[in-house]
């Protein structure tokens, strides 16, 4: 109804209407979000004390003040960039979803909204395993296991659309439901797993940021491998998927071992100079590197 309106098109309008209730939403919670525990008013002090001895413990007493020198540890690790492509890797197939899935619908026949209803299932599949895998990842406190098994999925579900032949858009929709069970589930998993192996609130919050921030370019990459013309195969476009999530399979196990590696050298540190948890304020702004943080694998 509001096309043509102010002359633009109805799509502009949603465009418009999302980003100004993000905007005004963003512009409140500048004011009324806490910036920490200790400053939240709606927790009793019982309870207030509660959630920072817990957040402590967790982050073995490392800084939560704001310092310079902590946005550069998180810039200089190499550690975190190697899950900013971890997490670039998993997004562009992500991304690729919206691209081809009109198409697959379009070959099953049907039209207007009866094909609307058909793409929801493929998110509500990806929506039950996310939730399914975050709550076993956080039950047994593993991140590169979950990641590599979901990536593993999902090059299963993109081979299945790489290989069938045109004419079967019911194998080529079951190849997308099989992907999105394991896309969308490593989605939570790696920005977990990049912001709790990231000592220290403020290098936690910049290895996030630069997670989030550099890897969501890869929606530009989808946008370039998917073309109208390789259409309805996209043969290009899932070689490339399939590529990119290889790359994060492999980035993974380098994590694993790495994060491994570096646990196994902190606890004979800290048996051979007799560090404990009474020793956590020495090491309190040496982020992840202090030896008595434990890496998550």
């Amino acid at each position: 109804k509001l096309d043509g309106k102010a002359n633009l098109h109805g799509w502009a309008w949603i465009f418009l209407i999302e980003g100004l209730i993000t905007v005004v939403v963003a512009a409140f919670a500048f004011w009324y979000m806490y910036d920490y525990p200790s400053t939240a008013t709606f927790l009793t002090p019982d309870e207030r004390e509660f959630v920072i001895e817990r957040l402590k413990h967790d982050s073995t007493d490392l800084a939560t003040h704001y310092d310079r020198k902590f946005v550069f540890q998180a810039l200089k690790d190499w550690k975190c960039w190697m899950m900013v492509f971890v997490y670039m890797g998993i997004l562009i197939p992500v991304y690729a979803f919206s691209l081809f899935i009109p198409t697959i619908i379009n070959e099953l026949g049907y039209k207007a909204s009866t094909a609307q209803l058909l793409s929801t299932p493929p998110y509500i599949a990806g929506c039950f395993f996310t939730v399914l895998v975050g709550i076993y990842s956080d039950k047994l406190k593993l991140r590169g296991p979950f990641v590599l098994g979901c990536a593993t999925v999902a090059i299963a579900g993109y081979s299945v659309l790489y290989a069938t032949p045109q004419g079967h858009p019911g194998v080529s929709y079951a190849g997308t439901v099989i992907a999105a069970c394991g896309t969308f589930p490593s989605i939570a998993v790696v920005l977990a797993w990049a912001g709790g192996n990231a000592g220290g609130d403020v290098k936690r919050g910049v290895a996030l940021a630069m997670t989030i921030g550099i890897a969501n370019l890869g929606g530009v990459c989808s946008s370039f491998i998917y073309r109208t013309k390789d259409a309805p195969r996209f043969h290009i476009g899932h070689g490339t998927v399939i590529g990119c999530l290889l790359l994060a399979v492999v980035l993974t196990c380098a994590a694993m071992v790495t994060y491994s590696r570096l646990n196994k050298q902190k606890e004979v540190q800290c048996r051979r100079e007799g560090i404990d948890h009474s020793h956590a304020p020495k090491f309190r702004e040496m982020a992840d590197a202090s030896p008595l943080f434990r890496y998550t694998i």
